[in-house]
């Protein structure tokens, strides 16, 4: 007797509407069943082979900032695909942990409307030890990335560089201690600046969730994940 994969995962949701939005037009799942009455929705990115992957349902009990799934890992074909996906998150204003090389795996972290952390990813065929994870930058041609990544693996800097995002106290200080780097936005207690930009400071583990769901909410959580 074996296990012979994982055959699909879902999540326990506040609103519905907008996490059915995200995972349909943003992430590019099909929608292949839906219940309104039973607040629930069925999610395949192969509906040919599976009839669902992924299911969303109205009944979150958790509050915000709340530490629930560790992440939710989708895999894409390609570096341009990731690219790709690197744009509409930026386009879309998802918020974005950490774009990253695992070794044997590139990939971009994000935030779904909810606060759960999802992972778009390409799959490097090579062996390498893990935890590994460092970031890497997608913009630039693809030869280049592939490049990074390998330079990345043997810099002898530590394997495991996890991306803290620090609130800023307000606007003015956003970006003062770091570079701007795209599609990682810093927020202020008013709310989402869209002057300023921040990069990511390595080191530390997890993402202080104050700025982003300071907007959905009117308040400032402080959990990390």
């Amino acid at each position: 007797m074996a296990i012979l994969g994982l055959g699909h995962t879902g999540l326990w949701v506040t609103d519905l509407p907008a996490m059915r939005d995200f995972y349909e037009r943003v992430i590019g799942l099909t929608v292949t069943d839906e219940d309104e009455e039973q607040g629930i929705v069925f999610f395949s990115a192969r509906p040919d082979v599976e009839h669902h992957e992924f299911v969303l349902q109205r009944g979150r009990t958790a509050p915000p900032g709340s530490m629930l799934p560790h992440q939710i890992s989708w895999r894409v074909d390609s570096v341009e695909t990731l690219q790709a996906y690197h744009e509409r998150f930026k386009e879309e204003g998802v918020p974005i942990q950490q774009e990253v090389t695992h070794g044997n795996a590139y990939g971009i972290y994000f935030f779904d409307p909810e606060g759960n952390r999802g992972e778009v990813y390409l799959r490097i065929e090579r062996d390498v030890r893990q935890p590994f994870r460092k970031s890497l930058n997608l913009e630039q041609p693809v030869e280049a990335v592939h490049a990074e990544a390998e330079r990345l693996l043997n810099d002898g800097g530590p394997a495991y560089q996890p991306a803290t995002w620090t609130p800023v106290p307000d606007s003015a200080q956003a970006g003062a201690d770091g570079l701007c780097k795209p599609g990682l936005r810093a927020f202020s207690r008013d709310g989402y600046d869209s002057r300023w930009e921040r990069t990511w400071q390595a080191g530390d583990v997890g993402l202080t969730l104050w700025g982003r769901l300071a907007i959905r909410t009117g308040r400032a959580p402080t959990s990390r994940i």
